[in-house]
């Protein structure tokens, strides 16, 4: 959320819509001072909202077998939540009882034409970033606890009451529950609640804690939800189509290649070919780069894989192999590399990435068989103990030498 300048009068959090303006302002004021940037609580937004769809047909709907819905249920004396995905049954919501359950079902927009029309009051945003209509029914203390979304939500109450809380603390945790199959918060201190009433619609941007509790009675809501992909879904899916339509002519080339002066090493010159034969590299900084590049590179068209030791090998039975006279076999499988970046050196072994020294990645990358090393630093030796245990390195004694 963006902060508030100090010498500036603070925004409103809660406004009232009118019938011509249902965010309580015009939208170039709403995308200017609220989206994206902080919560806006809107009454009456839409005060003559009839809900299109009934709480008997949202359960209809999903029992269906191509409805994506869920059945929330919460157990607050032992403080458990079930999770029940859809398609339903009626068998389902024969064992709910009249409380503490929700029902979550998505795409309604897709099903029911009459709930697609509410996307209209929402031209103002390009209609590719809306996602969905979502419709949430819930008996009094249903919900599915308090959870941060990674996109842009409004939040329309249709029927009933829902008691809402959510945090604008920029400080806030939000570590999640690890004994929760929901994407519940570990920790939830709100600084805003409020009870919303049919009409009245609460926008939330991506990233703010919130939670929503059903109260009084029966309630529904409509969450209208935005498109907003991750940057791993945008770079994977621009990867798979870049793969898909460039020539396999193409490919990675070094007609200036230069005498290798340390062995196994992905130097500079290295590194600027690898910009040149992949289109996007630009906005990657050398690090992102060596390291994707490092461990690719050593995974690529390698047929099998070194495997693990049966047993760990400990530190101390290290040492005693090394001062025994040991030797050091790299696995005839294991494909390594290394690159230095500043004081920073890692090796690379069939994509693992270690951080070594200098001295010993190039000896690594260098030698299959490596005489027993006199002296290792702790460093050296820990990178030494974990490509053993990995299986990229095997102590061996060497033939004639008395222990």
């Amino acid at each position: 959320m963006t902060p508030i300048h100090p010498s500036r009068k603070p925004l409103p959090i809660e406004v009232r819509g009118t019938s011509k303006q249902p965010l309580g302002m015009t939208a170039a004021q709403f995308l200017r001072d609220y989206w994206q940037k902080r919560p806006l609580l809107i009454r009456h937004a839409f005060a003559d909202f009839q809900s299109p769809i009934a709480p008997e047909d949202l359960a209809g709907l999903a029992c269906e077998e191509s409805a994506l819905s869920r059945l929330i249920q919460h157990d607050e004396d032992r403080e458990r939540w079930c999770v029940k995905t859809g398609p339903l049954s009626e068998s389902d919501f024969a064992k709910t009882g009249d409380a503490n359950w929700t029902l979550l079902v998505q795409d309604v927009d897709k099903w029911d034409m009459d709930v697609a029309a509410l996307l209209e009051h929402f031209h103002f945003l390009p209609s590719w970033r809306v996602d969905d209509v979502m419709i949430s029914y819930a008996e009094p203390g249903g919900g599915v606890g308090p959870h941060v979304d990674q996109y842009d939500v409004f939040l329309l109450q249709v029927l009933g009451q829902r008691h809402w809380a959510i945090s604008t603390d920029p400080n806030a945790p939000k570590d999640f529950r690890s004994d929760v199959e929901l994407k519940q918060l570990q920790h939830f201190v709100p600084t805003h609640e409020w009870l919303l009433d049919p009409g009245d619609m609460l926008y939330l941007p991506p990233g703010v804690p919130h939670d929503g509790v059903g109260f009084g009675g029966p309630c529904m809501t409509f969450s209208i939800g935005m498109r907003a992909p991750s940057q791993a879904e945008l770079v994977g899916d621009l990867a798979d189509y870049l793969a898909e339509h460039l020539s396999e002519d193409q490919r990675y080339a070094d007609p200036d290649l230069a005498p290798a002066k340390r062995p196994g090493e992905i130097d500079k010159a290295a590194l600027q070919r690898v910009r040149e034969a992949v289109p996007f590299t630009a906005g990657l900084d050398d690090t992102t780069l060596i390291d994707w590049f490092g461990r690719f590179i050593t995974r690529y068209r390698s047929a099998q894989t070194p495997l693990p030791p049966s047993k760990a090998l400990s530190d101390a039975a290290l040492i005693k192999q090394l001062d025994s006279g040991a030797s050091l076999l790299r696995h005839p499988w294991s494909r390594m590399a290394w690159a230095q970046q500043r004081s920073r050196c890692t090796v690379f072994a069939n994509g693992h990435a270690y951080p070594a020294s200098v001295p010993m990645a190039t000896l690594l990358c260098g030698q299959r068989v490596l005489p027993p090393p006199h002296t290792l630093t702790d460093e050296e030796r820990q990178l030494i103990l974990a490509l053993v245990n990995d299986g990229h390195v095997i102590p061996r004694k060497l033939r004639g030498r008395k222990a």
